[in-house]
């Protein structure tokens, strides 16, 4: 079979991540309020759930690199999109909160697989120039997924059981597409656009103290984004249905929102050229927290809450490409490995911040939770402006 062109994958990557990322880990929450009330969830309980897919993300990015290695990127790109679609269909049945729990959780480690492999897949297939362009465009593909759940909440309402069903067919269509058409392990020779063989992988040149010093600073502002993040991921519907009394319909809409100003994310390679990464990271940040600080200001206001969901679409997706860009950029070498720790770092952070937010929830109020998120959200923008360029 022929190495896929550039084109291709980044149509195909772009696929793989919608569902790993974008239906698989993400579209939760915009599903929360009405999973809350079919299983009897309180806020505390549904930000502890919120938070397993992010935990076991955590144990799945830490191997990707090994599983790609193992089984190839056909292979490994396959088994983390066929364990969304798995996951997807256990949360479609789920009879209660342990199973809902599994599922999630399965989820998220379809989604941590899925960013080392998809590194490696670009590195193997695009020429070095497009590579940051086509790992920021795959990251950017979230907000595919994302926007994807809007139309299946309208079609459906409140039907979650069938939405998650149909998230799972369109799964298991990805799986077999990446099995098909993803990079193989080459025979013999470097693979187009590489400029390495599979059989240089035993002698890869071992990773600097200077490259662990920068991607350990990377990590660091990751964590901290990671946090900030999480609060919106799991409780920004719930806010406007409980707090704002909007129609779970609004809520929809919201997603939709994130999911269309989340493909600026793509241009997180071309941002931190022209811009420098520092610039780049504390003005999206910034965007960030304000955010979560409109959310907070007016959740009963459709518009003000699509407002807040743009902006908070594209500042998610232009930081975690951000993050990717970053890494692959620091370890050129090594493209599996790379992304690994700052995206572990932002999950890291979104694992602690969901049962957090949930707590504070219940404590203190929507309005008090998403305004010292925001406020939070800032003081890391200001500690990101110095963030190095790598």
């Amino acid at each position: 079979m022929h190495p896929p062109s550039t084109l291709g994958i980044a149509l195909l990557g772009s696929a793989v991540i919608a569902v790993t990322y974008g239906l698989a880990r993400f579209v939760f929450g915009l599903f929360l309020p009405a999973i809350r009330s079919d299983l009897g969830l309180d806020a505390t309980g549904a930000g502890i759930v919120g938070a397993l897919p992010f935990i076991s993300f955590i144990g799945a990015i830490l191997i990707g690199p090994a599983v790609c290695r193992i089984l190839d990127t056909r292979w490994a790109g396959g088994l983390a999109v066929g364990l969304a679609a798995a996951g997807l269909a256990t949360i479609a049945s789920a009879p209660g909160v342990l199973a809902l729990g599994v599922g999630v959780a399965v989820c998220g480690i379809s989604t941590g697989l899925s960013s080392p492999v998809m590194a490696q897949a670009v590195h193997r297939a695009v020429r070095p120039a497009l590579r940051g362009r086509v790992n920021a465009t795959h990251n950017a593909a979230t907000s595919i997924g994302v926007a994807l759940a809007m139309p299946a909440m309208v079609w459906w309402l409140d039907a979650w059981r069938s939405a998650y069903t149909a998230f799972a067919v369109v799964a298991v269509a990805v799986a077999l597409a990446a099995l098909f058409y993803l990079p193989g392990r080459p025979a013999t020779g470097p693979t187009q656009g590489e400029g390495e063989g599979e059989g240089a992988s035993a002698a890869l040149p071992a990773v600097s103290r200077a490259q662990w010093r920068a991607v350990a600073r990377l990590s660091a502002l990751a964590a901290g984004m990671g946090l900030v993040s999480g609060i919106y991921w799991v409780f920004a519907p719930d806010l406007v249905v409980r707090e704002g009394g909007l129609s779970t319909r609004h809520s929809s809409w919201m997603w939709l929102a994130v999911g269309l100003a989340g493909l600026t994310g793509s241009a997180a390679g071309d941002l931190i050229d022209r811009m420098g990464a520092g610039r780049t990271h504390a003005l999206a940040l910034a965007l960030m927290a304000c955010s979560l600080g409109l959310a907070a200001a007016a959740p009963g206001v459709l518009g003000v809450a699509l407002v807040s969901a743009a902006a908070f679409g594209a500042a998610y997706m232009t930081l975690t490409g951000f993050y990717l860009v970053q890494g692959v950029r620091i370890m050129a070498e090594r493209p599996a490995l790379g992304p690994v720790m700052p995206l572990l770092a932002t999950t890291v952070g979104q694992a602690v911040g969901s049962p957090l937010s949930g707590w504070m929830i219940d404590a203190a109020g929507y309005t008090a939770a998403f305004a010292g998120f925001a406020v939070f959200g800032l003081a890391v923008a200001v500690a990101a402006r110095r963030v190095a360029d790598g």
